[in-house]
């Protein structure tokens, strides 16, 4: 069973029509969160994100914000600005699927969650210390998170010391209980690498590959310019920041 595992979309349509497209036929996707926001295309994404084979979908904080459900007041002010921005341009039946997104997400022996386990919404695993606290919030083999924009992975071995490591693009790697991993982000990547983030994840043969791919940043950037959307989110696709 393969399954597409993919997270912070952020209404880049073109880079999520990439990704599909190049992940190829897959049994599942799993969207750790964040679908909208940032980008100009939230209802797009979200439609693309429906039609996909056995979907799981999570809330990210973007995705909370953009119906009210968090207070978008605790972001800095561009982020703010594509929220206010979205809420006005998505339709009754987006903001329904946004509504009925869970936090949290269990499936067998993985656990699906937007920023961590203990604080699913807004925590950001990006050191070794705070994922070694969060193995304590979940009891399955593997816990998939998004919401940091980058690709990385915690490994704790039997003696609860935790490792993180990058996966290395294109090679399957052979995943070993108990481990914390990151796809990176399909829409807005922030590890210096402008193409668009993903991964193939197989929990039979319990293997995970990381993937990239380019795709049409000018137009996406042309849309948010004619959204009027803030020139920083703009301008940081070119460089993946």
């Amino acid at each position: 069973m393969i399954i597409l595992v993919l997270s912070d979309i952020h209404a880049n349509m073109h880079a999520l029509e990439a990704v599909l497209e190049d992940a190829g036929q897959v049994d599942a996707v799993w969207c750790l969160g964040d679908v909208v926001g940032y980008g100009p295309h939230p209802n797009e994404c979200i439609d693309l994100i429906r039609q996909q084979p056995e979907m799981v979908c999570l809330i990210g904080n973007h995705d909370a914000a953009c119906i009210g459900q968090i207070n978008a007041g605790t972001f800095n002010q561009e982020a703010r600005m594509a929220v206010e921005w979205t809420e006005s341009v998505l339709t009754e039946e987006s903001k329904v699927f946004l509504l009925e997104r869970p936090q949290v997400e269990v499936i067998d022996q993985v656990t699906l969650a937007h920023g961590s386990p203990r604080q699913p919404i807004f925590e950001y695993l990006l050191d070794a210390e705070s994922a070694r606290e969060n193995f304590e919030h979940f009891e399955n083999d593997y816990c998939l998170v998004g919401h940091s924009h980058i690709p990385l992975m915690f490994a704790q071995n039997g003696d609860g010391e935790v490792r993180l490591s990058f996966p290395v693009l294109n090679q399957t790697l052979q995943l070993h209980p108990r481990v914390i991993i990151n796809p990176g982000s399909v829409g807005q990547p922030r590890d210096r690498d402008r193409r668009a983030s993903y991964a193939l994840f197989d929990p039979e043969f319990e293997t995970w590959s990381l993937r990239r791919v380019e795709y049409n940043i000018h137009a996406t950037q042309d849309a948010m310019r004619k959204a009027e959307l803030p020139s920083r989110h703009i301008d940081r696709l070119t460089g993946g920041w």
